[in-house]
């Protein structure tokens, strides 16, 4: 009788002892619907290869997958650029940082009610971004297009307070980023994030009036913290989005709307 519950006991311990050994392959990591989880599940063949088991979640707005991953709920995020991982930091008190430059999507303007930006009527209501560095993206798409002047062209932080040359009276307003294709009934011009744009059914090649050049130095990034940033699986991770598959994945699917990171 007590050899046999030795041997439960035993049985139980090294069962115990399995479930952090499975739990240990599985890489979650946080990201937009579009394009950014697309991309990943790409990968999840690749990684699944190595023994990985990637677990994608889905969010849509910019705020909850950093805090997720500084809280240590999931592992890592795709969806950002430098700059607004730099101001998050600077905000939260976070300390995530960069692994990988993935992909660059071109910032946006689109508009229902006018074919070009020349037919901006006085007074014209734009909307705008409202998250950290994306208002200053934007508000520098504005200016290198010759809507407005701002007082620092380079400023990625700007604001509408920055606005120095205003000639037609443009009325901005400063919308969640999620929430602008929804608004382009309701406005003259609205500036999206590509990923917004795509899962909207905008075609940035055809539907942006104004559109960043492929040159745009906003790389999105795989991004995690300090103490996991050179996890096996995160560097699994890593060189499968840096691969020539994804690559070929991108441009075969997004046709230039979203564009891939250069080889380093």
């Amino acid at each position: 009788m007590i050899s046999r519950r030795l041997f439960v006991l035993s049985a139980l311990a090294v069962t115990a002892c399995a479930k952090p050994a499975a739990k240990a392959n599985v890489l979650t990591v946080a990201a937009t619907a579009v394009p950014h989880a697309e991309i990943l599940k790409a990968v999840v063949p690749d990684l699944a290869a190595k023994g990985i088991d990637l677990q994608i979640k889905v969010f849509n707005d910019y705020v909850q997958p950093n805090l997720q991953v500084d809280q240590k709920l999931i592992d890592a995020n795709y969806f950002q650029t430098l700059p607004y991982l730099n101001a998050f930091n600077a905000e939260h008190g976070t300390h995530l940082v960069p692994v990988v430059g993935v992909h660059v999507e071109p910032f946006g303007a689109y508009s229902r009610k006018v074919k070009s930006i020349a037919d901006l009527k006085p007074g014209a209501v734009i909307a705008l971004p409202n998250d950290p560095t994306n208002t200053g993206r934007a508000l520098i798409l504005l200016h290198k297009n010759g809507l407005i002047t701002l007082k620092d062209p380079a400023n990625i932080a700007a604001t509408p307070k920055d606005i120095v040359g205003n000639p037609k009276g443009f009325v901005f307003k400063e919308l969640e980023s999620p929430s602008l294709p929804r608004v382009l009934g309701e406005v003259d011009l609205a500036l999206i994030n590509t990923n917004y744009a795509l899962d909207a059914k905008l075609d940035p090649q055809k539907d942006a009036l104004i559109i960043e050049g492929a040159d745009s130095p906003y790389l999105n990034y795989l991004v995690a913290r300090p103490d996991n940033k050179d996890d096996v699986r995160v560097r699994a991770l890593a060189d499968a989005l840096t691969s020539q598959k994804v690559r070929d994945f991108i441009a075969a699917t997004y046709h230039g709307a979203v564009i891939a990171a250069k080889p380093v």
